[in-house]
């Protein structure tokens, strides 16, 4: 069986309920329901969307809904049948400012360790002249 060490962490709906009840203070039991209401409360938003929305959480991000075009030349790659797409709707999110910025900070300046075929490792930095 192969192993799972280099799989990325997935985290779920519970977790993200502990973190809301660690940082507010409250018991586990009373911030599941507060989580699953904003989970709801997004889900159907962005599915009423007619036919597009933007939502903006400061500090956060942002959640759009947009339109994409009818693609009528697409080809079916197992039969090479040409297919018509139709328009629909898709998701997009764009993280805002200040987690963009934590986003770029430096893996090494978080205390990751830099594998040592990467460019960022020591290394493989060129000193400068």
């Amino acid at each position: 069986m192969a192993s799972n060490s280099n799989r990325t962490p997935t985290l779920t709906k519970k977790d993200v309920a502990r973190e809301v009840a660690a940082a507010s203070g409250e018991p586990l039991y009373k911030c599941e329901p507060w989580v699953q209401a904003t989970i709801d409360a997004l889900r159907d938003l962005m599915a009423g969307a007619d036919p597009e929305l933007r939502i903006e959480l400061r500090d956060f991000g942002v959640f759009e809904v947009k339109k994409t075009k009818a693609k009528p030349k697409a080809r079916n790659p197992k039969t090479n049948e040409t297919v018509f797409i139709p328009a629909r709707r898709k998701t997009h999110f764009k993280p805002g400012k200040k987690l963009r910025e934590t986003l770029q900070e430096p893996l090494q300046e978080l205390g990751y360790a830099i594998p040592e075929g990467s460019a960022d490792h020591p290394a493989n930095r060129k000193q400068a002249a």
